[in-house]
């Protein structure tokens, strides 16, 4: 196990919006960020990162927490886990105590197959330079391709040598299980290296994982394919993943535009090369859900592909896609018989970006003049580009875009506009009726399966991995009180009360609620109270980010939310113009902190004042003395509830 020490450690290194920015495009607003959240789908940014607060929140989909929530729920790490990818990323040597069997077991089960991929590539990387067949054969074709070595090693190229099951007897040897090989493909169901005699390309995830590999043939056998892949296993999903997107995720940012290639050479070359900004599809049809990771970091696709009419129909291809997620797209065809890494080499850098800014087409009309070109003057045919060009800015999400490609489209296609308008109208109005019974069909099927399968009871995440959308909690009677006061105590307990005060607001609201602790309705409201007082108690500094970090889930995700907004205070104060009541909100927690003691206070009042009354009301043999003592408390009450009324400029009715 981790020792506490080094967790702390972590946890007061890491910056959550550098965390964060290693997989969503965060764009500055104020003090905070804001970029497309990756736990949901979504064309307008509803994710928030606040650095100040170390936390993040998505006001879509309600997920919400710390930079090592974020890691556990993005990458589907256990807190162990995620502890160490932070350390890794900052550096931090982490101190262990003694682990159980069941804790090593746990860690084993859930690092081998990312262990064991590594170990390939290590392995391949190992014949590639050691070996005289991976050197005469592997090195050769890469350094005819013009690879430096640096380059080979960015991405993990390698090479497998002809034989039977070298690869897996040395794997077998430090101790890899049998059946993970099997799982990742790595190993035939014959106990033969299923790579033999091929270059070997990694496949990286956004952290820089190795998630599978492929292989290119070296020999001339047409019986063979030429390119095999890793089978999709638990760490590997093919149409989530981008070949190169480890590589180019930071350049992307910085050009804010992705380049799109087909082929893992003109990923290599390019990157090479100084374009880096440039991933592949990795030989599937592009997807939604390799836009929507291309979608994180830039609102801006360019797609190279061969001029061929094989190249143009895999661009046309993924046209609609690209629009539904609205995003920007420029198209760019490559002279007849030359792909990227071909054509690259034959320009150099400088003549292959001109040339990339020079033939860069719109794709909605570059698609309707090719396909107008294809349908000549027949009349039928033309009808079917009309409708075809129609379902496609039907998909654009924008209106002025919309509107521009509507306008634009009218001429080339010498049809009216508002007929045109009309049309594109239809097909949105039937899109969303299609849409919308699609939603609610995946909605009941997922809650039936989520009623049948998951326990509620349980703090563990559930298996099928679906948002959780916040419920506004049902607040009655005293839980009003009580949870402003929880939202004081999490907020605003490091902050001083008063100005010329040594205590803290945290403090102030512990001496004052620790006598009628157990009278709150609200268990979770009681556990932050709980928390406080211990931590107080012994000397402890409270802030903020002990309640985020909280090992009770509630509480840090009460305290992510009440740390949240989607609301940003106007800037007032840089036009001279100041609150003349109240000071902002940050700087309010002491007064805040007096009113909700007072107002909780006069509460608790209320309520034995009500039950006293009861008492006296009720038929029962109380003596005369008993009789007396209820209306001293009846009245003693009373004069306490006027004058706290009275300090908070309350009507009390009689």
């Amino acid at each position: 196990m981790i020792s506490p020490k080094s967790i702390e450690e972590v946890m007061t290194t890491v910056k959550i919006e550098e965390v964060i920015e290693d997989f969503v495009n965060l764009k500055r607003k104020g003090s905070n960020y804001t970029g497309l959240c990756p736990f949901h789908d979504e064309k307008t940014p509803s994710f928030a990162v606040s650095p100040s607060k170390g936390i993040f929140k998505c006001f879509g989909c309600g997920k919400g927490g710390s930079a090592l929530n974020f890691i556990m729920e993005h990458e589907s790490l256990s807190y162990t886990e995620a502890i160490r990818y932070l350390a890794n990323k900052y550096r931090i040597e982490l101190v262990e105590t003694q682990q159980t069997q069941e804790d090593k077991d746990a860690r084993e089960l859930s690092d081998s197959l990312y262990i064991l991929n590594d170990f390939a590539r290590q392995y391949y990387q190992d014949q590639l330079f050691n070996t005289d067949e991976g050197k005469s054969i592997g090195l050769s074709y890469f350094k005819e391709r013009g690879y430096l070595e640096s380059t080979i090693r960015e991405f993990g190229l390698g090479y497998a040598p002809n034989t039977k099951d070298g690869f897996t007897k040395a794997a077998l040897k430090k101790q890899f299980k049998e059946e993970h090989l099997k799982l990742l493909g790595l190993t035939t169901r014959n106990d033969y290296d299923f790579f033999r005699t091929r270059v070997m390309f990694s496949v990286h995830n956004l952290s820089g994982k190795v998630v599978a590999l492929a292989g290119r043939i070296m020999t001339s056998d047409k019986t063979q394919p030429k390119y095999i892949n890793s089978p999709e296993s638990e760490i590997y999903v093919k149409h989530k993943i981008l070949y190169g997107i480890y590589q180019a995720k930071s350049a992307i940012r910085k050009e804010d535009e992705c380049i799109l290639v087909e082929g893992y050479t003109d990923v290599i070359t390019l990157h090479q090369g100084g374009i880096r900004n440039v991933v592949a599809s990795s030989g599937t049809a592009l997807n939604k859900e390799q836009v929507r990771l291309i979608k994180r970091f830039t609102q801006n696709i360019k797609l190279i592909y061969d001029g061929d009419p094989a190249g143009i129909n895999a661009a046309l291809r993924g046209l609609d896609i690209i629009l539904e997620e609205d995003m920007n797209i420029r198209l760019v065809l490559l002279p007849d018989k030359e792909d990227p890494d071909s054509f690259f080499k034959k320009s150099g850098t400088e003549k292959f970006t001109e040339y990339l800014k020079e033939n860069e087409k719109d794709f909605i009309l570059f698609k309707a003049d090719h396909l107008l070109q294809f349908a000549g003057n027949d009349p039928i045919k033309r009808v079917e580009v009309f409708k075809e060009i129609i379902q496609s800015i039907a998909k654009v999400a924008d209106h002025m875009k919309r509107f521009t490609y509507v306008n634009l489209c009218s001429t080339l296609m010498k049809m009216d506009e508002q007929i045109l308008i009309a049309e594109v109208a239809k097909v949105m109005d039937q899109n969303l009726k299609t849409r919308r019974i699609q939603e609610n069909r995946d909605r009941l099927r997922a809650n039936r399966e989520a009623a049948s399968n998951v326990d509620f009871s349980s703090d563990e995440r559930n298996d099928f991995n679906l948002p959780v959308i916040p419920v506004a909690p049902r607040i009655t009677g005293d839980e009003f009180q009580e949870r402003d006061l929880a939202r004081i105590m999490i907020c605003g307990c490091d902050k001083l009360y008063g100005e010329n005060e040594t205590s803290t607001v945290g403090e102030y609201l512990v001496t004052n609620i620790e006598d009628s602790l157990t009278s709150f309705e609200n268990a979770v409201y009681q556990q932050v109270f709980s928390f406080a007082i211990h931590k107080i108690k012994n000397g402890e500094k409270l802030s903020p980010q002990d309640f985020i970090h909280h090992p009770n889930s509630e509480i840090a995700i009460l305290s992510v939310d009440f740390l949240s907004t989607p609301y940003t205070l106007a800037n007032w104060e840089e036009k001279n113009i100041f609150l003349q009541t109240q000071k902002v909100p940050e700087e309010n927690y002491p007064r805040d902190a007096y009113q909700a003691i007072m107002r909780f206070k006069l509460k608790k009042i209320g309520k034995i004042i009500e039950d006293t009354q009861k008492n006296l009301s009720a038929q029962n043999e109380m003596d005369e003395d008993e009789k007396r003592l209820e209306l001293r408390v009846l009245m003693q009450m009373q004069k306490e509830r006027n004058e706290i009324a009275r300090m908070l400029n309350n009507v009390i009715l009689p």
